[in-house]
């Protein structure tokens, strides 16, 4: 049977974060499947206590609403002086991202004035799912990216907390990277290491 008549040739991307939709539709563009966001309008509440339990929850929520194989992410940012925040908060640490940038920043200062060698080090965690039609999670993986946090924010590229995190091995911040770089050393790009393959047999 031809790849083009397969329902498995839909790949739907749980998430509404155009940013999100972008990066994985670039990471996807070698395995032949046709992508598409989630319906607009259909939103799934983010309740799980880590980053893999949200993205079964989204996976599974827009296979069901769509009847189609879906890959959802939950990521976010880890910060050691911090305790782990914002962790699974990432995205709702404040209402946009330089907000959010903001947010960290005066929060990690203040960490610092307290513990003046408190450590500036973080990790960006992704955990991947992909949820089959009926809504079964098939696969899941999860990719970490070390780095530090900035002071300032460097960078026009990416989304989120990018311009703040500074990943040692590239010598660049995530916004400062091309999408190759990003896709070869970021958190989802490690994931998606791990997932391709498994992907690659299970909708081949």
């Amino acid at each position: 049977m031809a790849a083009s008549s397969s329902p498995t040739s839909v790949l739907v991307i749980a998430s509404g974060n155009a940013g999100k939709v972008r990066e994985f539709s670039h990471l996807l563009a070698g395995l032949g499947l046709e992508i598409r966001p989630q319906p607009q309008g259909l939103e799934v509440e983010e309740t799980g206590s880590s980053f893999a339990e949200n993205a079964r929850l989204k996976a599974t929520a827009v296979a069901r609403a769509t009847g189609a194989w879906a890959l959802a992410d939950d990521s976010g940012l880890a910060v050691e002086a911090l305790g782990g925040a914002p962790g699974v908060h990432s995205a709702r640490y404040a209402a946009t991202d330089s907000a959010r940038i903001d947010r960290l920043l005066k929060e990690l200062a203040t960490a610092q004035k307290a513990d003046p060698v408190a450590s500036r080090a973080a990790e960006f965690i992704a955990a991947l799912a992909v949820a089959d039609p009926g809504g079964t999670i098939r696969l899941e993986v999860e990719g970490i990216c070390p780095g530090t946090i900035l002071a300032t924010p460097r960078g026009s590229g990416g989304f989120g907390y990018d311009p703040v995190f500074f990943v040692e091995e590239a010598g660049l911040t995530f916004a400062e990277m091309a999408n190759t770089e990003k896709a070869r050393l970021g958190h989802r790009g490690r994931a998606f290491t791990l997932l391709e393959p498994q992907l690659r047999a299970l909708l081949g």
